[in-house]
């Protein structure tokens, strides 16, 4: 119908045309029942009842309500009572707190070619109600429609596996996508979330062998990675016996060869030792011959005396500085060189370092692993 067609009844508000209907019915049976003054002041009470109901209007705390008047907007009522004109007035409800939208099942194809069905809840607030009466029909209707056309967008310009991760971002740009239009119809999107993302039977097959692949592959990659650490620990092994078995080996030799030469220098010293006990063994028994002669003036060659020093020095108890010479078994500085007894260490120690060096080597090896 044109501006030009409109009539009395669509003048009149939905409320105004019930509320006349009531009086006239009211009025009707009062006429038909009681007396005709009566009928006359039961109508004239009947009219001022309806009319009173009809001018108030009692607007609740957390709504606004819209005011037409003959179909012309007259502004937004506020919480509170309000007087309005009667039975051509008509109001419209628009609650303030934040409401919920369901969003159906949407069916939409990833970027990837992977069909998906998904949903969500929009959360709105209405924040201009003047907007939400002169832009739009139906505002939840409205908001409704544009979120499941959002929501097939936003995942067909994602992939498959963004879809089933970034439910976050999802929320964001589908958010996004409202707050443009809604922003012209009064309403406020306080939040978008996806309830659910779920890929059709056949993609949810592929992906779950997909996963066992992965699974499998990963096994028989640490398999493999314990099966050569293994063996490098057996080779290392045998490495390391080997290297203690030739040190050891090296040692003995070193040790018999150095004892070998010990004894043959103590055999050496000993029989000096003996010589010369001998000589002078051999010296007093000389001396012991010249003094039984009859002369009384004897000459004494000078390496007698050094006999006779010798044979004080084996005195027991003699002042005479005793001599280590004979009965040491230590060795001077020059015996432990020529013997070689400082060097077991220094042979040992190289071998010890590179058994060493090698432990660390192997261990990086483990950790790039």
């Amino acid at each position: 119908m044109s501006a030009g067609e409109v009539g009395i009844p669509d003048l009149l508000p939905d409320d105004g045309r019930v509320q006349i209907g009531l009086g006239v019915a009211l009025a009707l049976l009062a006429w038909a029942v009681l007396p005709m003054m009566y009928a006359i002041g039961g109508m004239v009470l009947v009219l001022a009842l309806v009319t009173l109901l009809s001018t108030v209007e009692i607007v609740q705390a957390y709504e606004q309500r819209a005011l037409t008047v003959l179909g012309s907007y007259r502004g937004l009522l506020d919480p509170g009572i309000h007087l309005i004109p009667p039975f051509v007035s008509r109001t419209y409800r628009f609650d303030r707190r934040v409401q919920t939208i369901d969003v159906p099942i949407q069916e939409a194809i990833t970027r990837d070619n992977s069909p998906v069905t998904a949903d969500a809840v929009v959360y709105i607030r209405v924040v201009d109600a003047e907007r939400s009466f002169l832009n739009v029909e139906d505002y939840r209707r409205a908001t409704a429609l544009l979120a499941q056309t959002s929501l097939r967008a936003v995942i067909g310009d994602m992939e498959l596996d963004e879809t089933l991760s970034r439910r976050d971002e999802i929320n964001r740009r589908i958010r996004t996508n409202l707050q443009g239009p809604t922003d012209e119809w009064g309403v406020d999107v306080e939040m978008v979330e996806v309830k659910e993302v779920l890929p059709t039977q056949g993609v949810l097959d592929a992906m779950e062998e997909q996963t066992s692949a992965e699974r499998r592959r990963r096994a028989m990659i640490l398999e493999a990675q314990g099966e050569r650490r293994a063996a490098v620990e057996t080779a290392e092994g045998e490495r390391t016996a080997n290297v203690l078995s030739a040190q050891g080996e090296k040692v003995a030799s070193v040790l018999e060869a150095q004892g070998d030469a010990i004894s043959t220098v103590l055999r050496a010293r000993a029989a000096e030792s003996m010589g010369e006990r001998a000589i002078v063994d051999k010296g007093m028994e000389t001396l012991a011959a010249i003094g039984q002669g009859e002369s009384t003036t004897f000459v004494i060659p000078q390496e007698l005396t050094s006999l006779l020093g010798r044979y004080g020095e084996q005195l027991s108890g003699s002042d005479v500085q005793d001599s280590a010479a004979l009965d040491s078994l230590e060795f001077d500085d020059d015996e432990r060189e020529l013997l070689g007894l400082d060097s077991v260490a220094e042979m040992l120690e190289p071998e010890a370092q590179n058994g060493a060096e090698a432990d660390p080597e192997w261990e990086s090896t483990y950790e790039a692993e």
